[in-house]
């Protein structure tokens, strides 16, 4: 009973903003001087709770309606055709069914920008998937080079995983995750096997990556459409051949690179903590946004220890945590904006 009467809460607030931002869109349109129409945008949006908690917080809502911005909730029992107009949807839920909704309605409406299209998020919901791009990118390696760890996807008896790993040759320690990336807490464990025996504990499918020792450091590199912003944070410690002799087993380590681990203010090895080289984060960016077809993502990016310019993409996720980013609310809401720009020319141009 409880759970029904919070979603019975939560769809009466959404219903409520609806109502609220839908009245004063059409304020705007019929000029009664709040805003000009032609700095109207709106977004449909379509996330879940804790998503919309952790994304529209109200600093952003209120910079977005000072720059014309004005975010609507999707009524999901409603037909999407139906509500709006749009002029970008925003989402991230998952489905098959829902998937299919967007698909179509992108299909049949191209004068709205959908964030981003459900054929892209997929190809990075699946990690044998999500890196097989990288290592194709044609990167100027002037700046560093780019490439993923090796890895091997298990999907069946996990009692073959010791004879798989040994045929493939990967070294230990081995990282493992699950396969399929749903939003979910237990999609983002990763387990550290110190034997490839106790690989065989875990259930399919997922994927085994070898471990590079990094520095316990990693980088998270946010991308909101053409713009970039980085920042560190602690990952798994280095592993040195003799502690692999003292230890066996697979270990558990819930959420890594959480917003708690931030090594931002930490006091690290300025070698460790020396950011990738801006130029090449940028050439990495703009390629993957080529290939992936996504504009909201971002890149969890290692150095390998003791190198300057040996660097791999560990993981990439669809839009991640951006609330946790710092200045998000003025990134993101330029970049709404940049969208609009780029429908004004293409209609002028038409």
């Amino acid at each position: 009973m409880r759970l029904n009467g919070e979603i019975s809460d939560i769809e009466e607030i959404e219903e409520e903003e609806r109502e609220e931002s839908e009245a004063v869109i059409r304020a705007c349109s019929i000029g009664d001087g709040l805003l000009p129409l032609k700095q109207k945008l709106v977004v449909g949006y379509a996330l879940t709770s804790k998503k919309k908690q952790s994304f529209l917080q109200p600093k952003l809502v209120a910079l977005a309606r000072n720059k014309g911005i004005f975010f609507i909730a999707i009524d999901r029992n409603r037909p999407l055709s139906d509500q709006g107009p749009f002029d970008v949807v925003l989402h991230k839920l998952s489905g098959k069914e829902w998937f299919q909704v967007v698909e179509d309605y992108r299909l049949n409406h191209p004068e709205v920008t959908v964030l981003d299209p459900p054929y892209s998020i997929q190809h990075v919901y699946n990690r044998q998937s999500m890196l097989e791009d990288v290592p194709d990118l044609n990167l100027p390696e002037c700046y560093g080079r780019v490439g993923v760890p090796r890895q091997l996807v298990i999907t069946k008896d996990p009692l073959s995983v010791p004879d798989e790993v040994t045929k493939a040759g990967l070294k230990l320690p081995l990282v493992a995750k699950p396969l399929l990336v749903d939003g979910s807490a237990k999609s983002h464990e990763l387990f550290i096997a110190y034997d490839e025996f106790s690989l065989s504990n875990l259930e399919p499918p997922f994927v085994v990556q070898e471990f590079i020792n990094h520095g316990g450091v990693l980088f998270k590199v946010y991308i909101i459409g053409e713009t970039i912003k980085v920042v560190r944070r602690f990952s798994l410690p280095d592993v040195y051949n003799p502690e692999l002799s003292k230890i066996a087993g697979v270990f558990r380590f819930p959420r890594v690179s959480c917003a708690a681990a931030s090594a931002e203010d930490a006091n690290l090895d300025p070698a460790v903590a020396e950011l990738p080289p801006t130029p090449l984060l940028e050439s990495l960016a703009k390629e993957l946004r080529h290939r992936l077809g996504l504009r909201l993502f971002n890149i969890d990016i290692i150095r390998e220890h003791g190198t300057r310019d040996l660097y791999y993409v560990i993981d990439i996720n669809y839009f991640p945590g951006f609330g946790k980013m710092p200045e998000y609310e003025h990134i993101f809401t330029d970049f709404l904006l940049s969208l609009m720009q780029s429908k004004d020319k293409e209609r002028l141009a038409a």
